[in-house]
């Protein structure tokens, strides 16, 4: 399998309102930049949308190291909430209903062809693609201001 770093960041104006997403897919010495945007959104949708969208660029099945600023989209995966969301129906341990379910369920689908361990950094601390994947978002949402 090839060895992908992805680099994601997803960023709103007002929440919810006009949001915007980055990625930095990084393959040896190779780089690529995707963004998008969304008129009205939330700021979680487009930290998910970053992944989602970053791992289906993939070509073929990698194995990936996707760093994100999102506590939301790491904890759901490392801590395995999102499994128990998925068993139980998309609702949390509260009873309350998951928030974000369809987007969960394309990550899970991409999680399902791509081996990746996520990776959680502190936003806006000077991690160069964290920064970029911010500008990236950034510019994305203010197409709509």
């Amino acid at each position: 399998m090839k060895e992908i770093n992805i680099y994601t960041d997803g960023a709103c104006s007002g929440n919810p309102g006009p949001g915007g997403w980055g990625a930095v897919l990084v393959y040896k010495e190779n780089e690529k930049q995707l963004s998008g945007s969304d008129k009205n959104t939330t700021n979680n949708r487009m930290e998910m949308t970053a992944v989602i969208e970053a791992l289906k660029a993939l070509k073929e099945p990698c194995k990936v190291t996707l760093t994100t600023d999102s506590k939301y989209v790491c904890d759901a995966i490392n801590k395995g909430w999102v499994y128990s969301w998925k068993k139980n129906n998309w609702k949390k341990s509260d009873k309350k209903p998951a928030l974000n379910v369809d987007l969960w369920e394309e990550m899970l689908k991409q999680l399902d062809i791509h081996e990746v361990e996520f990776v959680w950094v502190k936003g806006h601390n000077g991690h160069k693609y964290n920064e970029i994947c911010d500008k990236l978002a950034v510019e994305e949402y203010q197409k709509y201001l």
